[in-house]
């Protein structure tokens, strides 16, 4: 028998080892490889989507810039085809190559995938592709110098007065874009993005919540007042009454298709339960008033917004040092006033506001 030593009270053997065995060894490694089978998958999405948003961010920037560029040098408007848009665009925002409708996919992915469907996209050949049906323009594929690739739509009604209007580049083009260039995935709240794409080669479902599906995040175009009471006197879209010369719910509801094809505040509080990360979060439907601002604070509890999921989903979340959002619902409470929901970084709430309020985002509802 070994000989025993006392160190503490504790009695060891002398010439026994403490180790672990084979068998306890290899079992420590099994548990380590599964944690990291299930924890290094997250976190690599979790550092591609940070990187994804980022160049998302930076690519926005620089293309509102070069529009606000166009705007003031008063190039923006006037354009009767993409090509030519295109074209003076690169004078503002260095592009390396430039391709024609019909050869797309030699500045972009031949396909992708939108809503978990494959599409062809040498088959996205003008702006009805994209779901801007009343522009009636090609569509132009882009190679960024930054490595962004792209395929733009323009809108021919994109003209501004150069003195008092400030440019809006949702207002001018629709565009896809791959922020990674040719790099895989190629899916759609990855690397894909979009501005102004209401859908895809038809499929206009851009995300699913609760199983609604909802288009691609939008800054409305406004109607003026004329435009407006046109639609009123069509009773088409569901609009009731206006009063601004620059209407832009509106706007989105034009875009939309009618009021019936926009969110109500339940549904778009399934949207904020989503970036919020909660499922505590109600429509507020008590929302009311003769127009300005009339908030509604009844649900204004204290929740964390996650950038990451609202620009993923496509929203344009402005100051990064002060992130948040606004979206535009179904409900016409007046003619100078419409609901919407606030979304701030620390809380989100509803309220009534003056329909010429510019700074809303806009979604539909898709098939």
């Amino acid at each position: 028998m070994g000989k025993y030593t006392h160190y503490n009270n504790v009695s060891f053997m002398e010439g026994h080892k403490l180790a672990f065995t084979l068998a306890e060894a290899l079992m420590t490694l099994a548990i380590i490889g599964v944690i990291a089978m299930l924890v290094i998958p997250t976190a690599v999405i979790s550092f591609k989507t940070k990187i994804w948003n980022s160049a998302n961010e930076t690519f926005t920037k620089k293309l509102d810039n070069a529009i606000q560029d166009m705007h003031t040098q008063n190039t923006l408007g006037g354009h009767q085809d993409t090509m030519s848009f295109v074209a003076e665009l690169s004078k503002n925002f260095k592009i390396n190559k430039i391709c024609a409708n019909d050869e797309i996919i030699s500045c972009f992915e031949d396909t992708i995938y939108w809503d978990d469907e494959q599409v062809d996209m040498s088959k996205i050949k003008d702006a009805a592709d994209l779901g801007q049906d009343d522009w009636e323009t090609e569509t132009v594929g882009v190679m960024f110098a930054n490595g962004v690739t792209g395929v733009i739509a323009y809108n021919p009604d994109c003209d501004f007065d150069n003195n008092t209007d400030e440019a809006s580049t949702a207002s001018c083009i629709a565009i896809l874009y791959d922020v990674d260039g040719f790099k895989k995935p190629n899916t759609q709240l990855k690397d894909l993005r979009s501005i102004n794409v209401l859908s895809l080669g038809g499929n206009n479902c851009a995300f699913e919540i609760n199983g609604t599906c909802f288009t691609a995040p939008f800054t409305p175009t406004p109607l003026t007042l004329a435009e407006c009471q046109m639609e009123v006197e069509k009773g088409t879209l569901g609009i009731k009454e206006c009063s601004y010369s620059t209407d832009y719910w509106a706007g989105a509801v034009k875009t939309c298709g009618g009021v019936s094809k926009m969110p109500t505040l339940a549904q778009i509080a399934d949207i904020a339960n989503y970036v919020y990360n909660t499922s505590g979060i109600g429509a507020d439907t008590s929302t009311s008033g003769s127009g300005g601002i009339n908030v509604d604070l009844s649900d204004s509890s204290s929740y964390s917004l996650d950038d990451d999921k609202a620009e993923t989903l496509g929203f344009n979340l402005g100051n990064a040092s002060h992130s948040s959002f606004l979206i535009w619902s179904a409900q016409e409470n007046t003619k100078t006033g419409s609901s919407l929901r606030y979304f701030f970084p620390g809380n989100t709430f509803t309220g009534n506001v003056s329909r010429s309020t510019s700074q809303a985002q806009a979604v539909c509802i898709g098939d």
